[in-house]
């Protein structure tokens, strides 16, 4: 394989587009921290990079420790497939999920080391083990249908609180609460991109939430999270957490009928797999509005 074609691979493996979920709430940890008086560059930059580390190395994880599993065998549309296509083995992905959880740590050791706020250890070791046991055995805990669950908390609370905490030297509680919808709309994300793979999913007896609703009844876990991102915004508004400017998120509605009516209109579900853009530019659009809400 020429270079050209190994750093292709590799960004096919790294999902890039999905980035965006972390890149928002570390945004707005970053936000809260100017807001607050204490920004600092270099400390977000340490941060932004070992949490983009911990990112990479979740979604190479989930294609190794799937790969054995047989889930992203045959036809299945699900992960990066860089294994299943001869693009990269499974030992070379395998020793870059330890050389980046390594890089991860050692920005966290640095933070914790200038910020002095030892709490964030247990974040780190909870955004670790969530990250790693996803699908690594023996917890595999996205098995089970709760993977939406533990990614709401880790890009919401823990990202959003824990990087506003490096920063600040400080938790606070406005923290918590504003990245309540972000952690709805992560939560969507890896929801929505289940549903185009519900029938493999449930064939290798991975039990997601859309596996659990079913195919009729799959659709309403999509409007929940739509619905409750967007009323929780306006609820921190009205509690004068977020500026009034961020009563705008109400216009994205408009894009949540988009996204139902493409969902409704798709009779093979796997097609939706090509189609998540339209969810992460809600996601997007919101992040970007409660960003500019905490300014």
């Amino acid at each position: 394989m020429n270079p050209g074609s190994s750093m292709k691979a590799w960004i096919q493996a790294s999902r890039a587009p999905f980035f965006v979920a972390t890149l928002i709430p570390l945004g707005l940890g970053g936000a809260l921290s100017w807001r607050m008086g204490v920004w600092s560059l270099g400390r977000w930059m340490i941060v932004l990079t070992g949490s983009f580390l911990v990112h990479l190395a979740t979604n190479l994880a989930n294609d190794y420790f799937e790969y054995f599993e047989g889930v992203d065998d045959g036809d299945s549309i699900g992960g990066s497939r860089v294994i299943q296509e001869g693009k990269i083995s499974p030992s070379r992905i395998g020793t870059a999920i330890v050389v980046l959880y390594i890089l991860a740590l050692c920005c966290g050791m640095w933070i914790l080391y200038l910020s002095r706020l030892w709490g964030l250890a247990l974040l780190m070791v909870f955004a670790f083990g969530s990250s790693l046991f996803y699908t690594a055995p023996p917890i595999r805990y996205g098995y089970y249908g709760l993977g939406e669950i533990f990614v709401g908390i880790n890009m919401g609370p823990v990202m959003v609180v824990g990087s506003n905490a490096a920063l600040a030297g400080r938790f606070t509680f406005e923290a918590f609460w504003v990245s309540i919808p972000i952690a709805l709309m992560v939560a969507m994300i890896l929801y929505y991109q289940s549903l185009s793979d519900i029938d493999d999913d449930r064939a290798v007896g991975k039990i997601t939430l859309a596996v659990r609703f079913g195919k009729p009844g799959a659709i309403w876990g999509v409007r929940f999270f739509m619905a409750a991102s967007v009323m929780s915004i306006v609820a921190l508004v009205g509690y004068g957490i977020l500026k009034p400017i961020s009563y705008i998120s109400l216009l994205t509605i408009i894009q949540a009928l988009r996204i139902d009516r493409m969902i409704n209109l798709t009779a093979d579900w796997k097609q939706l797999h090509d189609k998540g853009s339209a969810v992460r530019l809600f996601y997007l659009a919101n992040g970007i509005i409660v960003i500019i809400g905490v300014f």
